[in-house]
């Protein structure tokens, strides 16, 4: 199992490297994909997953990337009530084929991965974009692995103990340390193209620990989803790992908060 992980990793990595060092359409289109993976992956808790709700949930998320594609920002919060007046159509001219709760897991789940995740290519498109889109990942899978390793050697306090009892306060804190040093290290060798910061590799520990807080929240919350609807994986995509929605638990809310904290940083 482990060198199937770790082969699932490196995969994973590289894929990731690709796409982001690419950016532009290359990623645009990666997110467009992981994002009606990773909804599709939630829609099938809730069984919908291959039916017209779905479909509208999988139509609704392009149309959101087409609107940040062509830069119509503004159109956004106007696209998401027309998604819910189509989720109502739905479900009331097809009752009682679908229950509430699927219509809102398909709201939901439009916001929680197509929306959150295209977060990542704002951040890249943006000012020094090329250079801090990376900060996602060390405050979500950088923070991950200290908290793993802080947690194994000095862990004794729970975190969650009902929802994740191998998870402790302590490799939290170490989580959020080391994924603030990652991020030191990384802006003081690239601090030269980070221009969006008057001091890059402050601002830049400061987002890292900030986006590593949220992080955890984040992958703690895919797991209560997980233990509420009684299954182990969102999916089998990636061996080793499960689906898209169990590797981008944590990514998936801190891309959001990072390109947040740019805009007030920068």
């Amino acid at each position: 199992m482990f060198w199937v992980r770790f082969r699932s990793s490196v995969l994973l990595m590289l894929v990731t490297i690709f796409l982001l060092v690419m950016g532009g359409n290359v990623l645009f289109a990666g997110l467009l994909l992981i994002s009606w993976i990773g909804m599709m992956e939630l829609y099938r808790i809730f069984d919908f997953h291959k039916s017209l709700l779905g479909a509208v949930g999988y139509l609704a998320a392009a149309g959101y990337y087409a609107l940040i594609y062509f830069g119509k920002q503004d159109l956004v919060l106007l696209g998401l009530v027309g998604f819910l007046i189509a989720l109502m159509a739905v479900y009331v001219l097809t009752f009682p084929k679908y229950k509430a709760n699927q219509v809102m897991a398909a709201f939901f789940g439009l916001f929680y991965v197509a929306v959150m995740i295209s977060f990542i290519y704002r951040v890249r498109i943006s000012e020094s974009g090329a250079f801090l889109v990376w900060l996602i990942f060390i405050c979500s899978w950088g923070c991950d692995t200290c908290a793993y390793c802080v947690g194994i050697l000095i862990g004794k306090h729970k975190m969650a103990p009902v929802l994740s009892p191998k998870k402790s306060i302590e490799g939290g804190v170490g989580g959020v340390l080391g994924a603030a040093l990652i991020g030191v290290i990384y802006a003081a060798v690239v601090k030269e193209h980070i221009t969006i910061f008057t001091s890059p590799v402050f601002s830049v520990a400061v987002l890292c620990a900030a986006g590593a807080v949220i992080s955890q929240i984040g992958d703690l919350a895919a797991s209560a989803i997980k233990r509420n609807t009684e299954i182990k994986d969102y999916g089998k995509l990636i061996p080793g790992h499960g689906g898209i929605l169990d590797r981008f638990d944590s990514v998936i809310i801190t891309a959001p908060i990072i390109f947040a904290l740019m805009q007030a940083f920068g």
